[in-house]
Parts: structure tokens; C-alpha cells; sequence
């Protein structure tokens, strides 16, 4: 099944009581049982819901894995996975990573004996230095945020086998339509669900994907167990959105392509993130495992000053100054002040993440009109 049908129809069947090509809101709390143990497959919302099994189904069958988890928020599902490891245990994440991703590692996990090392991975080499006994999960973000560095899945997931580590990949910048990262050797996949699987930024949500029948069932019980779980209003909002995936996906990483050769010659901009461009580091590892080069891209200034950063992003009028990133409409984000100001300064300019770095979540409006607003917001500086 190719994916633009998988979107649609994997793991998806109409409704068996109504016929309903829609999944339903499954709007319950809990289940009628015929006897004790004895029932149709569900007992309590929390443990299990139709209309998030559903979504489970699909979102497992998009990334070729085994089994999905649906989780409140994505960081909920980082949660979840950070759940697999025990105290003394330790991470090798990438250094250029959500600002969310590094509180929870260093202000959450941290307290209960998990260590993070933060490395850059452009070069995979760089991972066998940093790697010990203790060492249980490497942690991969590609396209990173908001550097949007590429990072050679294959050849990390190799490195870890040899030394039987698991390796975790946060998809979330790339969505299962540009990468599919189990067929590249990962043993986990995280989204933010919020991001591009839900498409609208009218929902908060997160899974997670796993190759292995035994990982399966520890990310279930822990699912369980802890309860971070989407109400099924949620997971019928990330439904809906994934059916229009490839077609949002395709149109923004073709907007984002025009803007970043723009902004390229633009005289006030000094650097340009976008792994299509052919000066980018990696270019082409990312030409090789993804379809297309994504939907996001990064942008600093000449004069690299916030308060010239301010003029841009207070001048934009389709790019809408927010967080998050996905949906269908354009954002421009101020990282350092934004998405990554729990991470501390020094540590932002060690991987370039300057004073007056802006990203943009490029959407699906004419490319043409959101290029016109970037000129009269640059105007300004």
C-alpha cells in the first residue's frame, strides 16, 4: 500500500456498529462487560479507547512498526520512552534539540540517575568516543530544531547495534511522509503529534512507534500504568489531519524550498538552515533518507542583533509570531527567546543558535504572498 493510501485507509475500517467512515468519538470512560473479563475488547478509556486503537493502528502503519502509542503531548511520549531506562543508565543525544527535549533530560531525568550527554552527530564517528557501559539510549532529532542539521540515521542505528543500544529517533520535524526511520534500523519513533500528524494546531498530542514485538509491551504497560493518555476527541483530530498528511507536506516543503533560496540572497540575512539547500553540511545524507527536504527553515541576521530580530518578527503579517510549528498556516518563531530559552545561552551558541535566529514553520498558503511578507518584514531591519 502506497502511502497517500496508507493515510487514508491503514488501520482504519468504518465503524462496525454504525458504519461510519469517520472513526468516532469514543466519548466514554469506561465499558459495559458481560461478565467479569468477559467483553469487547475494552474495559476502561484509560487502558484502552476505539478511537485511539484506530489512530494507534494507523500512526504504527505509517512509520512500518508494530504497534503506535498515543500520549498526551509529545514530551509525554519522550516521557514514556525515558521510562524504559533505570537509574545509572545514560543518553547520547544530539546537542541541537527542542528546548522541551532538554529540560525533561536534564530537570526531570536527570533527578532519577539518567545521564545526557549532548554531542553533535553530523558526524556519526563522534557517537563511538562518548559511548560506555552505562550507555542504554541514543537520541536522535533529524532534521534537528531549529538548526535543522541532518543526522545519518543508518549509520547511528549501526554504531548502536554493535554495541546493543537502543536508538530513538523524535520524527516530528520530518512526519512519516519524508522518514521512515525503523526502515533505517531505529527501534523507536516519537512525533509530537501536535506538529504535522495533526496539521491544524487545534490539538496537543504525542506517540510513539516501536520496531519489537518485546518493546511493545513494555511501552504498553508503561502507557498504562502512568496514564499520560489523549482524551478520543484528540486522537479523532490527529485522525482527520493525517489523511491530508502527503498533501500538506508536499505543498509546504515546496514553499519552504522557494523561501530558503530567497532568503539565501538576501542581502540582510546571513545564514540560511534548510537541508535543501546544496551548501548545507549534509545535504546530501538527507537527499538519501528523506523524500523531500521538509517544511521548515532557519534564518539569522546580518547585524545578529535581538532587537533587529524583533523588527522582523513584529512586522510579519502572514507569518504569525507563535510557538509550535505543522500546521497549515505559517508561524516565525524566535528560538532563544521561544521554543529554546530553557536552554542556557552558552550552550545555544556552541551549535549556532544565535541572538537573532528566527525560524519559520512554512505552511500551505501560495508561496508567492507569504514571499512578499518576508520582504516587508526585512524592510525593517
Amino acid at each position: 500500500m502506497k502511502f497517500g493510501t496508507k493515510v487514508i485507509h491503514a488501520g482504519i475500517e468504518p465503524d462496525s456498529a454504525t458504519g461510519a467512515i469517520m472513526t468516532p468519538i469514543y466519548q466514554t470512560s469506561t465499558f459495559a462487560q458481560q461478565a467479569p473479563g468477559v467483553h469487547k475488547g475494552f474495559e476502561y478509556a484509560r487502558s484502552k479507547n476505539p478511537t485511539r486503537s484506530v489512530l494507534e493502528a494507523n500512526i504504527a502503519a505509517l512509520e512500518n512498526g508494530t504497534e503506535g502509542f498515543c500520549f498526551g503531548s509529545g514530551l509525554a511520549a519522550m516521557d514514556a520512552i525515558f521510562r524504559l531506562l533505570n537509574p545509572g543508565d545514560e543518553v547520547i543525544s544530539t546537542n541541537d534539540l527542542y528546548g522541551g527535549s532538554y529540560r525533561q533530560m536534564m530537570k526531570v531525568h536527570a533527578r532519577y540517575g539518567v545521564k545526557s550527554q549532548f554531542i553533535s552527530m553530523n558526524k556519526p564517528k563522534n557517537i563511538e568516543k562518548k559511548i560506555n557501559k552505562n550507555t542504554k539510549l541514543i537520541w536522535v532529532e533529524t532534521p534537528t530544531n531549529p538548526m535543522l542539521n541532518i543526522i545519518d540515521i543508518k549509520a547511528i542505528c549501526k554504531i548502536a547495534r554493535k554495541h546493543k543500544i537502543m536508538v530513538a529517533v523524535d520524527n516530528t520535524f520530518a512526519s512519516p511522509y519524508l522518514q521512515t526511520p525503523l526502515d533505517l534500523g531505529a527501534d523507536i519513533i516519537m512525533h509530537s503529534a501536535t506538529k504535522y500528524l495533526g496539521g491544524h494546531s487545534d490539538v496537543v498530542h504525542g506517540c510513539v512507534v516501536v520496531k519489537e514485538r518485546k518493546l511493545a509491551e513494555e511501552m504498553r504497560f508503561i502507557q498504562n500504568a502512568v496514564g499520560a493518555v489523549p482524551g478520543p476527541q484528540d486522537c479523532f483530530l490527529v485522525l482527520r489531519g493525517i489523511k491530508t498528511l502527503h498533501l500538506r507536506v508536499e505543498r509546504s516543503c515546496k514553499n519552504a524550498e522557494k523561501i530558503a533560496k530567497y532568503l539565501l540572497r538576501h542581502p540582510k540575512v546571513a545564514n540560511v538552515y534548510y537541508p535543501g539547500l546544496e551548501n548545507h553540511p549534509n545535504h546530501a545524507i538527507a537527499k538519501k533518507q528523506m523524500r523531500h527536504f521538509g517544511g521548515m527553515v532557519s534564518f539569522d541576521l546580518k547585524s545578529d542583533t535581538v532587537a533587529d530580530a524583533n523588527k522582523v518578527l513584529s512586522n510579519t503579517h502572514l507569518f504569525t509570531l507563535a510557538e509550535s510549528l505543522g500546521g497549515v498556516e505559517s508561524l516565525i518563531g524566535h528560538p532563544a527567546t521561544m521554543t529554546h530559552g530553557s536552554i542556557p545561552r552558552k550552550e545555544r551558541m556552541k551549535v549556532g543558535l544565535t541572538d537573532s535566529l528566527m525560524r519559520l514553520s512554512v505552511g500551505v498558503e501560495d508561496v508567492t504572498d507569504l514571499l512578499k511578507d518576508l520582504e516587508r518584514a526585512l524592510v525593517n531591519v
